[in-house]
């Protein structure tokens, strides 16, 4: 059973929310356990500076935070957060749509829950083929990348 709520606490772009659930459900049918809860929380800049701040301690906005709650026998609980701020300023620097560069940052978020890691070169390869694999699945096959 997979379980994804959504909060959507900006006013930058409007979210489809069942794009952003597809994607992210390809990604735990894939690589995730049995039973999941994911929460996805849309923000601006300043929220998820915030968040940065205090968990991470990096004073500075990001694309993407993603925090895994739980991951015992079967069972995942994690939280994805974008920043709709940044996919409208990264999509206009790359030529891009803004809902696009947004579904990158989900699934980057949601691959990292699963396991998937960006810190090391042979991982970060396997990581974005991973991304660009289920960007194709929505549909999205002209994306231009970039290390998010």
């Amino acid at each position: 059973m997979i379980e994804i709520e959504f909060a959507d606490q900006q006013q930058t772009l409007p979210v489809d929310k069942r794009r952003l659930e597809q994607a992210a459900r390809l990604i735990l049918d894939d690589h995730g356990p049995e039973t999941v809860h994911l929460s996805v929380a849309v923000v601006d800049d300043a929220t998820i500076h915030e968040l940065n701040r205090q968990f991470l301690q990096h004073d500075y906005p990001t694309d993407v935070l993603s925090f895994l709650l739980e991951n015992e026998a079967g069972r995942m609980e994690g939280e994805v957060i974008v920043s709709a701020d940044t996919a409208r300023a990264q999509a206009e620097r790359l030529g891009v749509r803004a809902d696009d560069e947004l579904l990158l940052y989900l699934i980057h978020g949601v691959l990292h829950l699963v396991g998937f890691d960006d810190r090391h070169p042979r991982r970060r390869e396997r990581m974005r083929r991973a991304e660009r694999q289920y960007m194709e699945q929505c549909g999205i096959c002209d994306h231009v990348w970039h290390v998010p």
